[in-house]
């Protein structure tokens, strides 16, 4: 069936966030992308104006809520609300990463948690489903009442790491909560994981104990996202001081605040290995850094949710 009949009922938007993803999730799956504008007032409100009919249709609205996560937010919630008023069928929200998902509960007193505060919106707002790439929290996912389908990019990370065929690896959870994700990649290598056991304060690592065999090894340190880059690069410090070879690392979600990618270029680290979950600007696409294109595995699901056919079968 040509793809323009199988998914007339269907339409796919992009907003500012990334639309270097939301195209090539279009060309994977055969259609044009749905037409709307985006601007912004003088004093920065927002504008939204979809320029075709969507009346009865399924919309996809792709959009990553990264730096500025604020504005991509608002953007997103806008064309929710524009498309729950364009007689839209279902909106479903697409978002590669998502942010403040690290808000998923209270630390300390009087905290909000604000990934609930998110999920609320989202739904108020009117959305449908929720489509997104290895949640900081998965349990963010309970703080919704509506669809979230949580898509992994291990498969991705693991398959080019195989493929690189490197001798005597270790992988590395940078923090006790990585384990589980070291142990997944540690199982497709066949190799053994160690862990990094740090006692730290907002502002320096410190107390770090490395539990397991390094020295001689090469080190994959694996992580879900790479923020200011500092628990990577003390982590790879760390593991050269004590014997390892050569350190990688990998995580899906580059976030990349400054000061990281001058803190990734001074340190020993061989290559970060991510995913294009999040925009990399032109001067943040240095060589050490490897992007891998996770639009494939959002275009399936984007189309098996249309089906009506299981995501589960992703995971395979």
């Amino acid at each position: 069936m040509p793809a323009a009949k199988k998914f007339s009922n269907m339409r796919v938007f992009s907003l500012n966030s990334n639309a270097s993803i939301a195209n090539e999730i279009v060309e994977h799956m055969g259609i044009n992308m749905g037409k709307s504008s985006i601007k912004r007032f003088s004093d920065g409100e927002i504008q939204m104006n979809i320029e075709e009919s969507i009346r009865g249709c399924d919309v996809y609205l792709i959009q990553s809520t990264s730096q500025p996560g604020n504005d991509y937010l608002m953007e997103l919630l806008i064309m929710i609300d524009a498309m729950k008023r364009a007689s839209a069928k279902t909106i479903n929200c697409v978002i590669p990463y998502f942010g403040y998902s690290r808000q998923d509960r209270k630390a300390r007193s009087r905290e909000p948690i604000t990934a609930k505060l998110i999920a609320n919106l989202l739904e108020k707002a009117g959305a449908s489903r929720i489509i997104t790439i290895d949640l900081h929290a998965p349990q963010v996912q309970g703080f919704f009442n509506i669809p979230v389908d949580q898509l992994l990019a291990f498969p991705i990370l693991s398959k080019y790491f195989k493929e690189k065929d490197l001798e005597d690896v270790v992988v590395v959870a940078p923090e006790n909560g990585g384990v589980i994700r070291a142990r997944q990649l540690g199982n497709i290598l066949d190799s053994p994981i160690a862990l990094i056991d740090r006692n730290r304060n907002p502002h320096v690592a410190k107390g770090m104990d490395i539990m397991g065999e390094i020295e001689g090894k090469t080190a994959i340190v694996i992580d879900d996202m790479v923020d200011t880059a500092r628990t990577v690069t003390s982590a790879s410090k760390a593991l050269l001081e004590k014997g390892a070879k050569e350190v990688y690392a990998c995580c899906t979600h580059p976030v990349l605040s400054e000061p990281a990618i001058s803190r990734i270029e001074e340190s020993d680290i061989k290559e970060l290995v991510t995913t294009n979950s999040i925009y990399l600007p032109e001067e943040e696409k240095i060589d050490r850094i490897t992007t891998l294109s996770i639009a494939p595995i959002l275009a399936n699901a984007i189309i098996k949710v249309q089906n009506n056919e299981s995501v589960s079968t992703l995971f395979d």
